[in-house]
């Protein structure tokens, strides 16, 4: 999964569309978040859950254990195939998981014919509804944000028709594995049951070419989002 996605609705919209019968207490807007470019290192909003409720927080996308501060760039991913084993993860597996809910992610597909050209795509879910990603967040509830704090999102290997975009997607997960997800009365059993089969597949989504300005983390707005035409092999275009 390269390092874009975009949020869009409101929080109502994405808790709702999770029907979780808990009080939210922090983070609930009707406003929309309108972020098409979600890049690493920024902070965006996650949902977490704990003994009194719901907390949405605006986390930075990236996270790195005490011992690896500062020895390279926050890891933005987890993957599926090591994240419930592994030592970097450790201080946060199983108890710190968490949703990062979204609306699309972006993925960068190279040119057959010259690899330093790439293509960026928009994946989206096939029926318009919100997309929730698996994740892993350490959040400490203080004034100001917190060093220590950030987050990262699962990804899974691709499959079907999605391989041929990019040879990885984040751990989306259905509304019901999702509450399952957050709930903290879930094994660790049952949640490495959920990252190792719980991704929805291919066939859940489809993917459209978009505009090179997503390239650019200073860019925002709906147009980053918008199918356009590509060029083919042969300098045509194509729909």
């Amino acid at each position: 999964m390269c390092g874009r996605y975009s949020i869009y609705e409101s929080m109502d919209h994405y808790l709702r569309q999770l029907a979780l019968d808990l009080v939210v207490i922090n983070g609930y807007d009707h406003e929309p978040i309108d972020r098409y470019n979600v890049a690493p290192s920024t902070r965006v909003e996650v949902i977490r859950q704990a003994e009194d409720g719901l907390h949405v927080d605006k986390v930075k996308w990236g996270w790195s254990p005490h011992w690896a501060k500062g020895k390279r760039l926050d890891p933005i991913n987890a993957r599926a195939e090591t994240v419930t084993t592994g030592k970097f993860f450790k201080s946060l597996w199983p108890h710190a998981r968490a949703l990062a809910p979204a609306n699309g992610w972006f993925e960068w597909l190279p040119d057959a014919q010259n690899p330093k050209r790439k293509q960026p795509y928009y994946i989206t879910s096939a029926d318009g509804a919100p997309l929730y990603f698996a994740a892993l967040a350490e959040v400490h509830q203080t004034l100001e944000p917190d060093e220590r704090d950030g987050f990262v999102i699962i990804t899974a290997a691709a499959d079907q028709g999605l391989i041929d975009i990019h040879d990885r997607k984040p751990l989306v997960l259905a509304p019901h594995l999702a509450r399952e997800w957050l709930d903290p009365a879930t094994s660790a059993q049952r949640a490495e049951a959920i990252v190792t089969a719980g991704c929805r597949p291919a066939t859940d989504f489809r993917w459209h070419p978009v505009d090179k300005a997503v390239g650019n983390v200073r860019n925002q707005g709906a147009q980053l989002i918008r199918p356009i035409a590509k060029e083919s092999r042969q300098g045509d275009l194509e729909f």
